[in-house]
């Protein structure tokens, strides 16, 4: 094997697997092998992703992920903008569950700032956080059956996401890029009669879940796409750095919101759904599970809600209240000076993470003093998990490559950034 990539070749495992290709081409005992782009495709399915395969015949012998179709530089980007510019932009990372991502960039600036973020505020992070979870499930599991051939169940689910998304619209004035979470607090309170909405869907959610089980679990044609399909040990899982559900479906029985929790989730009682089969269908029922305690940890941030403020007392960091800047000059120029010239955060550096609905998410943020961050590094669960995939498709059947790659649940977006 070379050790000089070919120019055009931007990622070294591709070329490692080319490499290999001409070597099999070269010997008259391996002429069934090849190579096969599998992608890029198109930015509707589930990201810009090129699989480049060796095959032989219909068995996978080796596979390299090439990526960086969506890069933004959007790590980059943050680095000229001030600390609360830099929110909406975490809204790009995993645009299935922009919440998450502003919650733990928040959780950061907060952390080098040592706010005290109020109760209600913390409440209401938890509720949308667990709505989010729900709301990106439910896309993947549309998408992943309508993959594998099953198109029915993409339009239930999608039936429900709509709901959630006119949750987060209400609240926030955005359907999915939600820049509702604010370093110290929340934007704004939510308008009158949003929580009876909120129940109101948490009512009738576990009955649509059981709808979704009906129409796949008992499937034969869906077990049997499933089953014994894409397996990762949990050993392999931890040495590759998977985390969330697919972890979890591997037997490694680990979650951030009980292990490690934030923002009050020590307050909840939920359990952590755990498979030992570490395949497509335990990564299935997995999700299925996770989406039925996220309906009981939404209900009990619903039922605890507390009254008060929804934003810490920092009068220089959080923008004043808009009638008090009508009446009082000093909150006006507060929010001149904030909007205009940011607000300094103490040098220093932290790591916060958080347990999306992918995985293990962490912001790395430093601060040299001054109103804009000098790093923003993200590590997000889909790059890590993607690195899996040839493990669990090696030696199984072409075939059986989508639905594996369905079962991870990856956002190239988060990947490329």
């Amino acid at each position: 094997m070379s050790p000089v990539a070919a120019p055009e070749m931007v990622n070294p495992g591709i070329n490692d697997v080319i490499e290999d290709a001409k070597r099999h081409a070269k010997d008259p005992a391996s002429d069934q092998t090849m190579v096969l782009n599998m992608g890029p495709q198109h930015p509707s399915t589930h990201g810009v992703l090129r699989l480049v395969l060796e095959i032989d015949g219909e068995t996978v012998v080796s596979m390299a992920p090439d990526i960086g179709y969506l890069h933004t530089g959007i790590e980059k980007t943050a680095e000229a903008k001030f600390y609360q510019q830099v929110v909406p932009l975490t809204d790009r990372i995993d645009y299935l569950s922009p919440m998450c991502n502003n919650l733990c960039y928040c959780l950061a600036v907060e952390k080098l700032l040592a706010l005290e973020i109020p109760e209600r505020a913390q409440t209401i992070r938890v509720l949308l956080n667990e709505l989010t979870r729900i709301q990106s499930h439910l896309v993947w599991l549309g998408t992943h059956a309508m993959d594998i051939g099953a198109l029915t169940v993409f339009l239930y689910c999608f039936r429900e996401r709509e709901e959630l998304l006119r949750l987060f619209e209400a609240v926030a004035g955005q359907r999915m890029m939600t820049s509702y979470f604010r370093i110290g607090g929340l934007s704004m309170e939510p308008p009158a009669g949003w929580f009876d909405r909120v129940q109101k869907f948490l009512n009738i959610m576990p009955s649509k879940i059981a709808e979704y089980e009906g129409l796949l679990s008992g499937n034969p044609i869906w077990y049997s796409r499933l089953k014994g399909v894409g397996y990762l040990s949990p050993e392999d899982a931890v040495r590759l750095g998977v985390t969330g559900p697919p972890l979890r479906a591997s037997g490694v029985d680990w979650d951030l919101r009980r292990d490690m929790p934030y923002t009050g989730y020590e307050k909840y009682t939920f359990k952590v759904p755990i498979s030992h089969d570490g395949d497509v269908w335990a990564r299935y029922t997995i999700r299925l599970e996770e989406m039925y305690e996220s309906v009981k940890i939404a209900q009990q941030a619903l039922d605890r809600m507390p009254e008060g403020r929804i934003t810490a007392d920092a009068p220089k960091i959080i923008l004043p209240d808009r009638e008090e800047m009508k009446t009082q000059m000093e909150s006006l120029i507060h929010h001149f000076k904030i909007v205009t010239e940011g607000f300094g955060v103490p040098a220093g550096e932290v790591f916060q993470t958080v347990e999306s609905p992918r995985g293990v998410m962490g912001y790395y943020v430093v601060s040299d003093g001054t109103n804009k961050p000098l790093r923003v590094h993200m590590r997000n669960p889909s790059y890590a998990t993607l690195q899996a995939l040839e493990t669990m498709c090696k030696g199984k059947l072409l075939g059986d490559v989508v639905a594996v790659i369905g079962s991870i649940d990856i956002v190239l977006g988060e990947i490329d950034r």
